[in-house]
Parts: structure tokens; C-alpha cells; sequence
């Protein structure tokens, strides 16, 4: 029995050694996250990469930026984040439906996930409550929205049974229907009219959808005096409001409020004279791409978990208060 024990105890003390240096070796990687985004080329996302670029910097952790338009793409990302011998990532799925492949993409390469704005949900679509996740209080924000809109049409005197109000629809996202679907109950609880709630789908979130889905509302709809546009962001809004001025119909018809406070509201306020973009809840990037980075980053470092869900919420800024407002938000 002593021989057997004498013969089996040099490799498994050679294992334990081998495996207790991969381990410390690993644990003293330096900290690589990766922060992936379904449409790099919008000013929120940029916004969010910059504001954890920053934290990156005085935290002394490598960041890794992937745009992931699609499932194929990001799949793809999170292996490149294990070959790059990243240690978690901070995603905004392509598709919330995706939630299930990006778990197991996540555990497959070993690696730390957490959401951000857009909740990864399973194949029943209830959210993923493994996935630690940080998002906006959609409808809420969408009740700010709707209750701006509807202050400003009462500041103006509009009749309200001649002004339509036209949602810039992509009820495919969740966040999405729930910011418009909070819009569409403020407004209603003002008094306004349901019958004159006009839905104009979009293709994309992009400015050249919204701008064509509100053509097509607006040729439909020809009847109303004046209008009042809502949609999930700045540039559902933008489009609208192109759209009505390609139809004459100007600051003084037109009430535009958006979501985001994107550099593209700021271009609208910076115009010499007022347009019909006529505000923006103000949200956040910098919570949403320096606090999860640094979540991630102590996860990694200490094995601390977010906290399950955090949600952020807005101001409403307009082209008179956007200076106070920014200032109030840290931007």
C-alpha cells in the first residue's frame, strides 16, 4: 500500500502545483473587458464607449469596443473576447431573443456577462436573472416624454382634437414599446384624444427610418392641424420632424420630444433658429458605460456580482434649460 501511495504522490503533487500556477497566473492577467453594442454607429453607443474608455483609463483595465449588428457577429465577438484572453463583457444584444446563445457563448469561453439598456431574455422571453443587467426605466422615461408633449400643447392652445400625435413605432424591442407605450398613457391621461394616436412602424432605429415611416403617416393622415411626435430615441424623432418639414410643417405645428440627449439633439438645439425637435429626455451614457465597466471590473477583480437589475431614469432638456441640465447630469 506505502509503494502505491509513494508512486501516485508525485503527480498528483505535480497536478496540484500546475493547476494552483494556471490559477494565480490567470489572477494575475491584467483586467480585459469587452463592451459590445448592436449599432456601434450611434451617437448613444459612442457616447457609452467613450464615458468607459474613461474609466478603462483610470482604472488601468484594457476595454475591447466590438460592434455586433447581428447573432453571427456576435457570437463571433465573444469568442475574439476569449482568444484576446478577455475576462467578461458588457453587451447590448442585436436581438434581446439572443439571451440564451450569449449565455451560453459567455460560459463556453469562460467568461463574465452583463446587459446593458436592452435585457437579454430566454426563449419564453422572461428575462435572464443570471445575467446581471443595467437598462433605463423605459416606460417612465416614456411617461416624461408623454407628459412634455402634453404641457407644451396646452402652453400653446392647441385644440387637442386637432393635433395628432404620431408614435414612432419598433415594438419589436421591448424598451422600445414600453418608452412609446409610456408616452401614449401620459398623453391619454392629459385628455387626449385615443383616436388621434397614429402609429407610424419603422424598419431600423435609425433617423432615415423614422423619417420614412413618418412620410407615410403623414400622407395618411392629412386631417390634423397640428402634430406631436414621440419615439425610443432622438433620431425616431429627428426623422419625424424632417419628414414634417419636408411637408411645410414647422416649429409651429410640429412638437418633436425625444429620448437619449444624443449629440443629435444637441446639433438640433445648437441651430440658429428653433426647430420642431423641441426636447429630449436626457438619459445617461455615462452611468451606462462607466459604472458597468467598472461593475464588470470588480466582479472580475473580486467575484462581487452586480446587483441584478439597475435602472436609470431622465430629465427633460430643452433647447432653454440644456446647460443647467447637462451640468446637473455630470456632462
Amino acid at each position: 500500500m506505502n509503494n502505491i501511495l509513494r508512486h501516485w504522490a508525485k503527480p498528483l503533487l505535480a497536478a496540484a502545483v500546475a493547476l494552483s500556477c494556471a490559477a494565480y497566473a490567470r489572477a494575475a492577467d491584467p483586467i480585459k473587458i469587452g463592451f459590445l453594442v448592436k449599432q456601434a454607429e450611434e451617437p448613444w453607443f459612442q457616447d457609452e464607449w467613450r464615458y468607459a474608455e474613461q474609466a478603462a483609463k483610470e482604472k488601468g483595465f484594457a476595454l475591447v469596443k466590438i460592434g455586433v449588428p447581428n447573432g453571427e457577429k456576435m457570437i463571433a465577438a465573444i469568442d475574439n473576447l476569449a482568444a484576446q484572453k478577455a475576462q467578461g463583457f458588457v453587451i447590448c444584444a442585436p436581438d434581446v431573443k439572443l439571451g440564451v446563445a450569449v449565455e451560453r457563448a459567455a460560459k463556453r469561453n469562460n467568461l463574465r456577462v452583463m446587459s446593458v439598456d436592452d435585457q437579454l431574455v430566454d426563449g419564453a422571453g422572461k428575462p435572464i436573472a443570471s445575467i446581471p443587467h443595467m437598462g433605463i426605466s423605459a416606460y417612465e422615461i416614456g411617461k416624461q416624454v408623454g407628459n412634455g408633449l402634453a404641457e407644451e400643447i396646452k402652453q400653446r392652445g392647441w385644440n387637442m382634437a386637432e393635433v395628432g400625435a404620431l408614435r414612432m413605432a419598433f415594438d419589436q424591442l421591448p424598451t422600445a414599446r414600453e418608452r412609446t407605450q409610456g408616452a401614449v398613457d401620459a398623453l391619454k391621461a392629459a385628455g387626449f384624444p385615443a383616436a388621434n394616436l397614429v402609429d407610424a412602424p419603422q424598419a431600423k432605429t435609425d433617423t432615415e427610418s423614422a423619417f420614412n415611416a413618418a412620410n407615410i403617416a403623414f400622407t395618411k393622415q392629412a386631417k390634423f392641424k397640428h402634430w406631436v411626435a414621440f419615439g425610443m430615441n432622438d433620431e425616431a424623432v429627428l426623422g419625424a420632424v424632417r419628414a414634417a418639414e419636408g411637408r411645410a410643417l414647422r416649429e409651429d405645428a410640429v412638437v418633436g420630444i425625444g429620448i437619449g440627449g444624443s449629440q443629435t439633439a444637441l446639433n438640433e438645439f445648437a441651430k440658429p433658429k428653433p426647430t420642431a425637435f423641441y426636447g429630449t429626455v436626457l438619459i445617461s451614457p455615462k452611468r451606462h458605460g462607466y459604472e458597468t465597466v467598472l461593475m464588470m471590473q470588480q466582479w472580475i477583480a473580486s467575484g462581487q456580482a452586480p446587483a441584478a437589475v439597475t435602472l436609470t431614469t431622465g430629465t427633460l432638456m430643452t433647447r432653454r434649460n440644456q446647460d443647467a441640465v447637462r451640468k446637473q447630469m455630470g456632462l
